[in-house]
């Protein structure tokens, strides 16, 4: 693929799934016939340019109706945009969810990352694969987390096509669709334009090759896949504060979260005052849930302070950490909190625009936020005159495609601007210059949540929560050799033991991997360590996120670190030198100690070392320096390789 635009041609489905997006071209320089008018002006070129954010949204409109991204298809989304072709094939080839080859319409991913790897992944592919065949006109891939880890093994199928059939449907969409209005949010997104965009996904897990097979080859009449339940063992739990309403309010239902609480926070928001806001947040202690542990406070008020405008706001949705699955629960479970406290956060900071970026592999999240969103909209929740106080706020979600390194903010705004999702380098911070090069905000989903008990109980109810330096409640994800897996929220300062007796921990446990793929492993006789970012750091280890996954001595741990090699070299950007090949040589040395049975070799360890020290201290991102996380634990506090 070069600079200039190919002989390719689009097929009438490929012009329909890009024009529903941007709308019918105005000039042959964008892709219509051409017209005399056409021979006397150029027309397009810079308002084209200016959508250049709409690539990500018009591949997935592609990949979405046909199933794959051919060259004819890329070449006339590039003519809509202005985008060299060049340019747009190196970010339709970046994400793994997009095909630029022909592939069948159906395609199932098997999750074969950590958690589902020792819950028998492998076995599912192979029977699934050998139980579909090359005839049944379905793909059969591997795939990284699909943040489905407390009902693994699982599996997610994806069927590309027009008109779509939703694959699950909630009560309230049921009702909405016997109605006469349809289905909202599912089968259909909203482009920035307000056109239309389809899909068609469906969940099954945990998984078994019979329900893999019968969710990938459901005729298209075939009646919706139920919804799961939402995995939150302590459900009804009077104590909770960040999960209190999932499982006993209805996610659909606006008028249920606002007699369950919601909408407070924001009211007393206004009351407060866009400095009120943060000074409560400052004082509250919040810092952010994602694993840096950024003060919130000061990631607000630094944005406020900008002259520079205008603001925007970034929701980071994208988790892909293996293990983790806390957002996913939390968007489901009580999608209007997320939008309540965008519109918080967004309102404090001076941001009239607010991007949700999505996991692609979260079909039922997007499903309930496109509802949500929606619902608040015609409320008067969301638009011009938020809550009648003259306020001006929206949000649009872009969908993410499967890239871990989507989850680094500087790599989910060029995501989100049309470029590949590589990290940049730092500063300016994204403070100063972020998405479209101005001033922003981005927090994740738990983190933002937070926010709302902040407003609700004040401050020094929150901070009173917790321990002085690691303030409020935490999520956990729970997962791997436990009867309970799930999502657990507990105030900072309980211990490992602690919320592993809860989720039922079995016998002969061997390790636990704090912090997911990025973290690092504890033995089972240290379970007294504090869970607080600064009880974990003493303890040579790191919170991260939240993972909490459980092996017990049935586990082959030599298998387990390659599969974490292996996926962090599949997930580098391969931007920079240290971990573009530091990935790969922690990979080879890992293979080679496996094909060993587990035994290493004078110089596998040493060399292990060498490459960990040179990813942690030169690359670009937090990807690459913490690839030899996991590995160095396993080194030296189990005693791996001995």
């Amino acid at each position: 693929m070069d600079l200039r635009f190919g002989d390719g041609k689009p097929t009438d489905e490929e012009r329909a799934a890009v024009d529903a997006l941007l709308g019918p071209p105005e000039s042959s320089w964008e892709g219509a016939d051409r017209s005399d008018a056409d021979l006397r002006w150029a027309r397009g070129g810079r308002e084209a340019r200016d959508r250049r954010d709409l690539l990500l949204p018009g591949l997935h409109a592609l990949n979405d109706r046909i199933g794959w991204i051919s060259e004819g298809a890329l070449d006339y989304l590039c003519r809509r945009l202005t985008v060299p072709p060049a340019e747009a094939y190196g970010v339709a080839t970046f994400y793994a969810m997009f095909s630029v080859r022909p592939r069948p319409a159906t395609v199932l991913h098997v999750c074969t990352d950590l958690a589902c790897t020792t819950a028998g992944a492998g076995e599912l592919y192979a029977a699934v694969e050998a139980r579909l065949g090359p005839e049944s006109g379905v793909k059969v891939e591997r795939s990284p987390c699909l943040g489905l880890c407390e009902r693994a093994p699982a599996a997610l199928a994806i069927r590309a096509g027009t008109p779509a059939r939703p694959a699950f449907e909630d009560e309230a969409v049921q009702a909405e669709r016997r109605s006469g209005g349809g289905a909202p949010g599912v089968g259909k997104g909203k482009g920035r334009r307000g056109r239309e965009t389809r899909y068609a996904t469906a969940v099954t897990a945990p998984a078994t090759p019979e329900a893999a097979a019968n969710a990938a080859t459901a005729p298209e009449d075939a009646p919706p896949e139920p919804a799961p339940a939402l995995a939150v063992p302590q459900t009804g739990d009077p104590t909770l504060t960040l999960l209190k309403r999932i499982g006993t309010t209805d996610p659909a239902s606006l008028d249920a979260y606002r007699a369950a609480g919601g909408y407070t926070a924001l009211r007393r928001a206004f009351a407060l005052g866009p400095a009120g806001v943060i000074r409560e947040v400052t004082d509250a202690g919040l810092v952010g849930r994602g694993g840096a542990a950024f003060p919130t406070g000061r990631k607000w008020q630094a944005t406020a302070a900008q002259p520079d405008h205008p603001h925007y706001l970034v929701c980071n949705a994208d988790e892909s950490e293996p293990g983790t699955f806390k957002d996913r629960v939390l968007m489901e479970g009580d999608p209007y909190a997320l939008v309540e406290a965008m519109t918080i956060a967004a309102y404090a900071t001076g941001a009239h625009r607010g991007y949700l970026y999505l996991r692609g592999e979260y079909p039922r999240a997007l499903a309930r936020l496109t509802h949500a969103l929606a619902q608040a909209r015609a409320r008067g929740l969301l638009g011009d005159d938020v809550l009648g106080q003259g306020y001006a706020f929206d949000i649009e979600i872009r969908r993410g495609a499967g890239a871990y390194i989507c989850g680094e903010e500087t790599a989910l705004f060029n995501s989100i601007e049309g470029y590949r999702g590589e990290p940049r380098s730092k500063p300016p911070f994204p403070v100063e210059k972020g998405l479209f090069g101005k001033p922003t905000v981005e927090n994740n989903v738990e983190t933002l949540v937070n926010v709302l008990p902040i407003l609700t109980m004040g401050a020094q109810a929150y901070a009173a929560i917790g321990t002085p330096a690691s303030t409020g409640p935490k999520l956990f994800c729970v997962s791997g050799s436990v009867r309970r897996p799930g999502v657990y929220e507990l105030p900072f300062g309980a211990t490992l033991g602690e919320l592993l007796t809860l989720a039922g921990v079995r016998d002969n446990l061997r390790a636990v991997l704090l912090g997911g793929a990025a973290g690092g492993f504890v033995r089972p006789d240290e379970l007294g360590i504090p869970l607080t970012f600064e009880g974990t750091r003493e303890a040579g280890t790191t919170l991260g996120s939240g993972v909490v996954m459980a092996f017990d001595d049935t586990v082959p741990l030599p298998r387990l670190l390659l599969r974490i090699a292996e996926f962090f070299r599949d997930e580098s950007c391969g931007q920079c030198v240290p971990c573009r090949v530091g990935t790969v040589r922690q990979e080879e040395a890992l293979h080679r100690i496996a094909d060993r049975t587990g035994a290493a070799a004078a110089g596998d360890v040493a060399l292990l070392r060498e490459v960990g020290r040179a990813m942690r201290d030169s690359s670009i991102c937090g990807l690459g320096q913490t690839a030899w996380n996991a590995v160095e634990s396993a080194i030296d506090r189990l005693g791996a390789y001995e």
